[in-house]
């Protein structure tokens, strides 16, 4: 593997880039509380990135640092060579970044179609008299997001549900809606915040699967935070470990799951 900004190419022929993001001596502190502590990674072009750790190790709030939720008090958050500033969510979304979220975040009274159709709300230009009419440009706008929609059900095998109101599905369903909707935003980096979690076995195949087919067939740059371990051997080109805020690992697979630091965080025995 190398490093700075040089491609390579990975055992399954295929190419990761040089850095996307970067994130710089990360600190996050709510009151007396630090829930991140100094953390350096990067996450590179087409890439899939594993954040792993166990619970409390500040996973959900460094994604949320990526995704603009939270502001460090310390520390640079660097995107494509260039320094971020303190932004709002909707803002990092117009950079590209998508995510899913640990608790799903769907509308349940809105059909399949109509739940993934909001994640095209930032293509939609036209304005609020021609949406009400329903007629020039916004009608051209409505056609083109549907016929993006409707590629994005056919790739997660979801045809036969895509008027049934989200809520009358099961779990996994919802889990693969709500990665439907991320993809409406056509993103440059996808945020994963545990999309297995609550899966049963088959259900987390076809994630993986989708997952795999979102990275390969899309070219999109995925960072994911999972606790089952099986699957982020299985998934990731490198993974960080932390640990109560701080990182205790980072390197491929093989490097972590050999990294004695990791192994004793997962034991439990390293909280002395």
């Amino acid at each position: 593997m190398l490093d700075g900004q040089d491609s390579y190419t990975t055992a399954d022929g295929r190419t990761i880039g040089g850095v996307m993001m970067e994130m710089r001596n990360i600190t996050l502190r709510f009151g007396g509380v630090v829930a991140i502590k100094d953390i350096s990674f990067d996450i590179r072009e087409g890439e899939i990135r594993a954040i792993i750790g166990p619970n409390g190790a500040g996973k959900s709030s460094m994604l949320n640092v990526i995704s603009g939720f939270y502001n460090p008090q310390e520390g640079e958050v660097w995107f494509h060579g260039a320094k971020r500033p303190p932004m709002k969510p909707y803002e990092v979304a117009r950079q590209g970044i998508a995510r899913t979220f640990q608790n799903i975040a769907l509308f349940e009274g809105m059909s399949v179609l109509d739940n993934i159709m909001t994640g095209r709300l930032g293509f939609m230009k036209a304005g609020l008299m021609s949406q009400a009419l329903w007629w020039g440009k916004a009608q051209k706008e409505e056609t083109e997001n549907r016929e993006a929609v409707e590629k994005i059900i056919d790739f997660l095998e979801i045809q036969n549900i895509r008027k049934t109101p989200v809520g009358r599905l099961p779990y996994g369903l919802k889990k693969r809606v709500e990665l439907g909707r991320a993809l409406a935003a056509e993103p440059k980096l996808l945020l994963l915040d545990e999309p297995m979690a609550g899966m049963n076995v088959e259900e987390k195949e076809d994630m993986s699967r989708f997952i795999l087919d979102v990275n390969d067939e899309y070219g999109t740059t995925i960072a994911l935070i999972e606790h089952d371990m099986g699957v982020v051997m299985d998934l990731s080109d490198r993974v960080v470990v932390m640990d109560y805020g701080k990182k205790i690992g980072d390197g491929t697979p093989d490097e972590v799951r050999n990294n004695q630091d990791v192994i004793d965080a997962y034991l439990g025995v390293a909280h002395d």
